[in-house]
């Protein structure tokens, strides 16, 4: 059985002070695959350090909470190719922070958007509080975007919706809570649609605390997601995993 943890924050605490142990359990879970995304430009260093790790993979962008930094396309374009990117990440819109007017964070995934259409990288999308805003700029690039509607929560309605659009949709820590509403979508989507996601150390799972998440815990996410569609776990693994290969042009 192999797993791919398709958002994964490596760089943070306390993860990236027990790097290598935390590879190890993963690879013993059969976690065979991590992306690492960055979310502003401190970060961007950080995660290319990341870069000679086997099975670790890189994605760049700026992230809604950072938004105030703005975006350079050129010098982002840089970064995603000379480090061998997989994804534009992570990006996205969170109207539930104060921090940034909305038009700000508009032009900054716009410009981001754009990036990824012009070098053909797949997006990870951050959406709070902002879904019906997320999806009229996401139809004005369709069909040419790809990408991840990442760390899903909500129904299988909107979940739709972004399928509709050509994207995926990433499940993690959510699923794994009794009476979820992300428990309905990811019974009702298309499996091709499905990939999954720890976002650790940001999410918990059901029993257990956010600062404990780490990549190993997307087998348990697996679990869930397997349980929910009544198919076997190897075969969910491996559908998800393909899904997140074929995705990213994971080698």
């Amino acid at each position: 059985m192999e797993l791919v943890d398709t958002h994964c924050h490596l760089t943070e605490s306390p993860l990236k002070e027990q790097l290598d142990g935390v590879l190890t359990r993963a690879r013993e879970r059969g976690v065979t695959r991590i992306i690492v995304p960055a979310y502003d430009h401190a970060s961007w260093p950080a995660v290319r350090a990341l870069a000679h790790l086997p099975g670790v993979a890189l994605a760049f962008g700026l992230h809604p909470w950072e938004a105030g930094e703005e975006i350079e396309p050129k010098e982002l374009k840089s970064w995603l190719q000379d480090c061998g990117a997989v994804a534009v990440g992570e990006v996205g819109l969170d109207f539930k922070i104060e921090r940034f007017d909305r038009a700000v964070q508009e032009r900054v995934l716009r410009a981001q958007l754009e990036v990824a259409c012009d070098l053909e990288l797949p997006v990870l999308l951050h959406c709070r509080g902002a879904f019906e805003e997320m999806l009229v700029i996401l139809k004005e690039y369709a069909p040419r975007l790809t990408g991840v509607i990442h760390a899903f929560s909500r129904g299988p309605e909107l979940a739709a919706r972004f399928v509709a659009l050509g994207l995926c949709v990433a499940f993690g820590g959510a699923v794994t809570r009794p009476q979820s509403r992300a428990q309905k979508a990811v019974v009702a989507l298309p499996l091709e649609r499905i990939v999954l996601e720890t976002d650790a150390p940001s999410i918990g799972l059901d029993k257990i605390p956010a600062a404990e998440v780490e990549p190993l815990h997307v087998a348990d996410v697996a679990r869930v997601v397997a349980e929910l569609r009544g198919v076997e776990l190897g075969e969910l693994a491996d559908k998800t995993s393909d899904n997140a290969r074929r995705l990213f042009r994971l080698r």
